[in-house]
């Protein structure tokens, strides 16, 4: 499936051309920048036979409608589109080491492109995340996650629950995050097949989802209450602090 879009900011475009060059169609540059960084956007576009027009700042405003460019966009088709039926093939290709972050409802397109940016960072085997519901990779997912959308599988799918039950039939421990557990994210064993569910910015993890993990945990906060006013960390902050917990048991 080919979906057109547009991807602003000279890292996405940068990762864009490096990782997918393919499905780059068009680079615009803002005419008269001096910004060292386009000129070699531009000579990597050029080197990739990718089609580059230098406009007035305002065309680029017109095409990101708002969303801050740094002087470069590109318009993108993103030919990959990971479906739920490759996760098999995903889990398997990690041979034992699988390591999955699925985010059950994150609405906010900034926290989804940060917890994509830890992902490829940890050597994630594929994010999930639900096609209802949640947001799905845009343009600001991709500016935010500075290439990250297009480096770590991201999989969209229809029924999380049964997907997590399919996760576990091929071996995945899953472990879902929540401030009320009892035990602690620092007490688990996460060097084999593991999946780290994270739920939404407004209500955690979904009842069902919540459910399906074989076993709820948490990430102490000593400082952590009501009278702090820290009750809970950004759903990206977490992510990142689970994932990096799993590659520290890695080695």
């Amino acid at each position: 499936m080919s979906q057109k879009q547009w991807i602003a900011g000279i890292n996405a475009v940068s990762a864009a051309i490096e990782h997918d060059g393919a499905n780059v169609r068009e680079v615009l540059i803002e005419a008269g920048a001096k910004n060292p960084r386009l000129a070699e956007i531009e000579t990597a576009a050029r080197r990739a036979d990718i089609d580059v027009r230098r406009v007035a700042t305002q065309a680029l405003d017109g095409v990101v409608g708002g969303l801050r460019h740094q002087g470069v966009v590109a318009r993108y088709a993103a030919a990959k589109t990971w479906s739920e039926n490759e996760l098999e093939g995903l889990v398997e290709a990690a041979e034992g080491r699988a390591l999955i972050l699925i985010l059950d409802g994150v609405q906010d397109p900034h926290n989804l492109g940060a917890c994509l940016r830890s992902a490829a960072a940890a050597g994630a085997t594929a994010v999930i995340i639900p096609k209802d519901k949640s947001v799905q990779v845009n343009a600001t997912v991709r500016k935010t996650s500075a290439g990250a959308a297009d480096s770590v599988p991201v999989v969209p799918v229809t029924n999380l629950a049964r997907t997590l039950r399919d996760l576990q039939k091929l071996g995945v421990w899953i472990y879902g995050l929540a401030g009320e557990a009892q035990a602690s994210l620092y007490s688990l064993d996460l060097r084999g097949n593991v999946a780290l569910a994270l739920g939404g910015e407004a209500d955690g993890l979904r009842r069902l989802t919540r459910e399906t993990c074989d076993q709820l945990v948490k990430i102490p906060m000593p400082g952590g209450d009501a009278a702090s006013g820290v009750e809970s960390l950004n759903v990206s902050v977490a992510a990142g602090v689970t994932l990096f917990e799993a590659v520290r048991q890695r080695g």
